[in-house]
């Protein structure tokens, strides 16, 4: 094995393990309430060790164009508010204001702007005016669907790396797979602690850890877009759980009167969890509902074309939406 890879691996490794000693000294651990399921103060420092990690990594694989390296640096300082988030659980407003500044930064003066959302034959779905807005609330938008799915162990880190390996089928780049693969390591290490896998100190991902996965996604996608590298129905539906859940459960809580913004155990994997009494089936399920949809639009988008894809996909969040909204229903009776 190459010696720079067994490095890598350690590396990872090794300032994961220090990362959880380090917090747990400082008390930046998730105390247990009756929201949540863990029973023991955990610390919460994933996110922020995964984006140290990935930092380090850019200095020792000095491989990545300028735009792949900024993602992963400006994501350093997302991962920061999420921390900032985690230990003194700012409002609403407080976390949004924060988290724009990095987003700006990438769209404004480094041009990544979604001036179209696709080729359609027909027609191109062109932005104009909107490019702006429209990607900084696109992209504040998948930062927060990703922030829905941290509630279970293993949840966000296992359908990030659905979304990833779906990215890695889509472009067929040597390098820019490599970039990809380099995300996914300190996820699947991460994993270990996480599940506390041979008595490893327990971590979290925190809100440091899923805005900093929702914003490195959200730029590649937007790169991944603007290198006209895959057509930007095919990036929808490589995070379309996301985008379902996401909209969804802000539908359905906005149809009971009640707060979208307001935490709670109405997300998928809480209903899942109640249903299956399995984190791991719980994790399964999502993952592989992740990647099904994927396969149901790509095959709709080669077999047919972009616009028939584009269809289906707001066909099939209709029907996700009424059987979601019906089966949570069910499970309040029961």
């Amino acid at each position: 094995m190459d010696l720079k890879l067994i490095i890598y691996f350690f590396l990872n490794f090794i300032i994961l393990f220090l990362s959880a000693k380090i917090s747990y000294r400082l008390g930046l651990v998730d105390l247990p309430n009756k929201r949540k399921i863990h029973s023991q103060p955990t610390a919460f420092t994933g996110g922020i060790t995964i984006s140290i990690i990935l930092l380090c990594t850019l200095q020792f694989l000095d491989v990545f164009d300028k735009s792949l390296g900024l993602i992963l640096s400006m994501g350093f300082l997302i991962s920061l508010v999420g921390l900032i988030d985690d230990k003194f659980h700012l409002n609403t407003g407080g976390k949004l204001s924060l988290q724009i500044f990095p987003i700006i930064y990438l769209i404004i003066f480094e041009n990544f702007k979604l001036s179209h959302i696709g080729d359609y034959s027909s027609f191109i779905l062109v932005l104009g005016t909107f490019t702006v807005p429209f990607t900084l609330l696109s992209v504040l938008f998948l930062i927060n669907a990703f922030n829905y799915f941290d509630g279970i162990d293993g949840t966000l880190s296992f359908t990030t790396i659905s979304v990833l390996a779906i990215l890695m089928f889509l472009t067929k780049d040597e390098n820019l797979n490599l970039f990809l693969i380099i995300i996914v390591v300190p996820l699947l290490f991460f994993l270990c602690f996480n599940f506390s896998i041979f008595g490893l100190p327990k971590l979290f991902l925190g809100d440091n850890g899923s805005l900093l996965l929702g914003f490195i996604i959200s730029f590649v996608l937007i790169y991944l877009a603007n290198q006209k590298l895959v057509h930007p129905i095919l990036l929808a539906w490589s995070v379309v759980i996301f985008v379902y859940e996401f909209l969804s459960i802000n539908f359905i809580r906005l149809k009971n009167n009640q707060n979208p913004f307001k935490a709670g155990q109405d997300h998928l994997h809480h209903l899942l969890y109640r249903k299956t009494k399995s984190i791991f089936l719980t994790n399964l399920s999502i993952s592989l509902l992740n990647i099904i949809f994927f396969t149901f639009g790509y095959y709709s988008f080669i077999k047919m074309n972009p616009l028939i894809s584009f269809i289906l996909f707001i066909i099939l969040f209709i029907i996700f939406l009424i059987l979601r909204d019906n089966y949570a229903q069910k499970l309040k009776k029961n």
